[in-house]
């Protein structure tokens, strides 16, 4: 349950502005912070932090545990001792996009060569203690994640599914000889994670001192190329050659009249349930070590979820399928106490999932650019809201705020003034302030939001697998005079909360 009236943005860390040709955990993130307590903010918003795969998309990742080596800092490696300042790729030119495949190209070497030089090095040091003890503390999951990408990249990338039986189906004198064959790679990947989660340490530490909290995203689903799936085949609805019957997805809705077709393999809730969970509780408890919120993408999947015949071209054909319910919250909350959960409740969402999220008194979201098309009684009308909620200006499936805007007819957009009472010249900024101004105890606009970005900007267009993710922030957009208008903003509707997290 949320307790306080806060406010933040929406950023993932790719996105931001920085000298490397992506956005990383290093300066950049710490300015970002910097920016956030000067705008009077106290929530920073991010998107699923896992090593992605095709598409680049955050919430189809490779691991429900690791983290993205493309956001780790070469020079912050360099103040390390990892690397050498002659070590790091030449700056090429900053624009608004990122190109993860170049990104990578680049990278990869230099990051190998980090690796040899810190795995080889012929003395030791607290961080050769600290990596040893990483990887003892996070062997439940780190192990098989290790050798999955080892073992992925010398299968020529490709998905476990087609790996030589005896790989795929884990066969123990399989697993030893891969392990023996590939022990360097597999070294390197496990030195990845060690940097990435020593990089994200410092920065959430680094936050959390300024009074900024890391609000975090834990897709509900994940990937079928995956080691989780690879090593937890038990735990999926699987045939007994790995093979999915059914996949993830939802109906057609308000983003897509076919509805989105995820491919995620469904759980198997009931073998699930014979340990308590125990996979899920281990997930959750890493989450909630790394961030001091977690907003639960699909959260109406522990309802019920939408399964689709996995030979399926679209969404529609698929049916309800029951999931955990009350029993799975009730046996999580037991093991862990109270969470600083969020869930996702958009889309179809029905009277037994609202029951859930309340039972559980966890905040749902709100979002504004929905609000306006049906009259008062609109459940996402600032008028409506529990205090136990977050609203939203748009989140990263929606448009930018300004297209939104720009997109309204002639009658919607005098809907929109009528309500918020002013003439809306430089929207979004009137929904900024709406949404500040309401009674949901959590208030998160995109950054492109506050920089009024038209549709250009937008980071995903839901239902569509290429050309996503990739909208970059440039040097020097976030000016003082943003920060000095939110500040403003917030102070007004107190919401300057920016009290040190212990």
């Amino acid at each position: 349950m949320l307790t306080k009236r806060q406010s933040g943005i929406l950023l993932h860390p790719t996105s931001l502005a920085g000298a490397e040709g992506s956005g990383t955990l290093g300066e950049e993130a710490f300015a970002f912070v910097d920016f956030l307590v000067s705008a009077g903010q106290s929530v920073w918003q991010i998107l699923p932090l896992g090593p992605t795969g095709f598409g680049d998309c955050p919430y189809s990742s490779f691991s429900a545990f690791a983290g993205n080596p493309d956001l780790i800092s070469l020079s912050g490696l360099v103040r390390l001792g990892d690397l050498k300042a002659s070590d790091l790729p030449p700056q090429g030119p900053q624009g608004n996009r990122v190109d993860f495949e170049a990104c990578r190209a680049t990278r990869t070497p230099v990051l190998q060569k980090a690796a040899q030089h810190f795995l080889t090095a012929k003395t030791t040091n607290q961080r050769h203690q600290n990596f040893s003890d990483f990887c003892q503390q996070q062997a439940s999951w780190l192990n098989d994640y290790a050798f999955y990408r080892a073992m992925r990249c010398a299968q020529r990338q490709r998905s476990w599914q087609e790996w030589p039986k005896s790989l795929r189906d884990r066969h123990e004198s399989a697993l030893h000889q891969g392990g023996t064959e590939l022990a360097a790679e597999i070294a390197l990947e496990k030195y990845l994670q060690f940097v990435f989660f020593e990089q994200w340490a410092a920065l959430k530490s680094y936050a959390n001192r300024k009074g900024v909290q890391i609000f975090g995203d834990l897709p509900i689903f994940v990937a079928y190329d995956s080691a989780d799936v690879w090593a937890n085949r038990d735990l999926f609805q699987l045939d007994i050659e790995g093979q999915p019957h059914l996949v993830a997805g939802v109906p057609p809705d308000y983003f897509s009249e076919d509805g989105q077709l995820w491919g995620n393999p469904l759980y198997d809730w009931d073998h699930m349930r014979e340990d308590g969970y125990a996979w899920w509780k281990a997930r959750l408890q890493w989450n909630l070590q790394l961030f001091d919120l977690v907003r639960i993408d699909h959260f109406r999947g522990f309802e019920a979820c939408w399964a689709v015949p996995a030979q399926e071209k679209t969404a529609i054909n698929g049916t309800w399928q029951t999931g955990p319910g009350a029993d799975f919250f009730q046996r999580i909350k037991q093991a862990l106490g109270d969470l600083a959960l969020i869930a996702e409740d958009l889309g179809v969402i029905t009277p037994a999932v609202r029951q859930l999220r309340d039972q559980f008194s966890l905040p749902g979201m709100k979002i504004l650019q929905f609000a306006f098309d049906s009259g008062p009684k609109n459940p996402y009308l600032p008028h409506q809201y529990p205090r136990n909620a977050v609203v939203y200006t748009g989140t990263h499936d929606n448009t930018t705020s300004r297209a939104w805007w720009e997109s309204l007819p002639a009658e919607g957009k005098q809907q929109v003034r009528d309500y918020l009472g002013t003439p809306c010249r430089d929207m979004p900024w009137p929904l900024i302030r709406c949404a500040l101004a309401s009674t949901a105890r959590l208030a998160i606009f995109p950054v492109q939001d506050c920089l009024r970005l038209g549709s250009d900007a937008r980071m995903n267009q839901p239902g569509t697998a290429l050309g996503n993710w990739n909208w970059r922030l440039i040097q020097d957009q976030l000016d003082p005079a943003i920060a000095l208008r939110l500040a403003h903003l917030c102070e007004q509707f107190d919401r300057c909360t920016m009290e040190k997290i212990k």
